[in-house]
């Protein structure tokens, strides 16, 4: 039954102890060594097994790779596959099980005219006539104005749906569009193991899902760079298997006095094609230059590419923009908030770089304030106003009157 389900976990088998309750590897901790009491097998096989982080990552690659994660609560369990990678064979799989449900975003929503009634995500019925290409039309925006007439649409009211947001929030964090199609499940247990599919307990997941995962600093070497000979690049490494992120130290910047330093997300586009259509690539150049100006300073580099949403999910804002929608309007089609970035990760790297003052170029309040609220000192903000272009002008306008941008 339901063999397009089965994931190739003969490997996964062999290195680990597949239970259907994960209760005991409820833990976020990884273990560094094995038991010095080679005798207690319990404890030895467990230093062995994945950890809730561990599942965590695995369910974002499961999700990228259309496979279903199982999701559950104590009185309650869902299989939750992600709409971007979904096959016509999975969804008739899935139909198999019981009646389906597409959870999208409120945002998306809204832009579909569909009711909500769940706060920030909305359940919609999937009509048993509807096959894949209804559910990725509604799902995704790329055709919004050539098929407008999607509806009607019905929302499902009442129940609990945590862990609708729950899933919602994994194809988030996956870099996929925000939408799932889901169906309850009964005996989660014995089908995830069955199955060799990932499960995922609401309790366990839920506080790793809002908190950013710690950073471990991996390798650091000198670096010369055009904007200053006397560079040196820190690489740090998450612990949820995410994107690293990097840090461009100039000079030898004095621990004791507010450094100057720069938040900067990555932009393939602008940094590395030099886009015309943002000003990305000319405030990274622009920052270190200044940097090297002044002999010393520091720029972090996240990779959190457009806004935190990913740059497949760019480009489908940039396609919508390409249609009439300014980059809030684009991104709220598909799915997502104005800014889906988690600026937290750079003062983690502050700090573990040593530290706790800046003079922080930027023009976006978000950034000093979520400084501020982390415990860095923001000494002083050091505007940065470069690359206009006739291609941007209107980018950084919005910017300016939505999101509150100072230039």
């Amino acid at each position: 039954m339901l063999q397009s389900f089965h994931a190739d976990v003969s490997i996964r088998r062999e290195l680990f102890h597949f239970h259907p309750n994960y209760d005991y590897v409820m833990t976020t901790r990884r273990y560094a060594t094995a038991p010095d009491d080679f005798n207690d097998r319990q404890d030895f096989r467990m230093s062995l097994m994945p950890t809730m982080i561990d599942l965590l990552a695995r369910a974002r690659v499961d999700l990228r790779m259309g496979l279903p994660v199982v999701l559950t609560t104590p009185d309650q369990a869902i299989l939750a596959l992600a709409v971007e990678p979904l096959d016509t064979k999975r969804l008739t799989s899935l139909r198999a099980l019981g009646p389906i449900v597409l959870t999208v975003t409120a945002r998306r929503a809204e832009t579909l005219k569909a009711r909500v009634y769940d706060g920030d995500i909305a359940r919609i019925t999937v009509p048993s006539s509807a096959d894949l290409s209804w559910i990725q039309a509604v799902s995704d925006p790329a055709d919004d104005l050539r098929t407008p007439m999607k509806g009607p649409l019905r929302s499902d009211r009442d129940g609990d749906v945590e862990l609708h947001r729950l899933a919602i929030a994994l194809t988030k964090s996956a870099r996929l569009l925000p939408a799932a199609v889901i169906c309850p499940l009964e005996h989660p247990a014995q089908f995830a193991q069955s199955h060799g599919l990932t499960t995922l307990p609401l309790a366990a997941v839920a506080p790793l899902m809002v908190e950013s995962s710690p950073l471990h600093p991996v390798a650091a070497a000198r670096l010369p760079i055009a904007a200053a000979e006397a560079g040196r690049l820190h690489i740090f490494r998450p612990e949820d298997g995410a994107e690293e992120h990097y840090a461009i130290e100039i000079g030898k910047p004095d621990r004791s006095q507010p450094v100057l330093a720069r938040l900067h997300s990555a932009c393939f586009t602008g940094d590395v094609l030099g886009s015309l259509k943002c000003d990305c690539g000319p405030q990274l150049h622009g920052a270190l230059a200044q940097m090297g100006a002044e002999g010393q300073g520091v720029l972090l580099y996240l990779n959190q590419e457009g806004r935190g949403i990913g740059l497949a999910n760019k480009m489908r804002a940039y396609s919508l923009q390409d249609q009439g929608f300014d980059t809030v309007e684009a991104n709220h089609r598909l799915g997502f908030e104005d800014d889906e970035r988690d600026f937290r990760l750079g003062s983690a790297i502050l700090k573990e770089l040593g530290f706790s003052s800046v003079r922080l170029l930027t023009n976006n309040p978000n950034k000093i304030s979520m400084m501020e609220k982390t415990g860095i000192t923001v000494a002083e903000r050091v505007p940065l106003k470069v690359g206009e272009t006739a291609f941007n002008r209107g980018y950084l306008a919005t910017k300016a009157a939505k999101s509150g941008h100072m230039l």
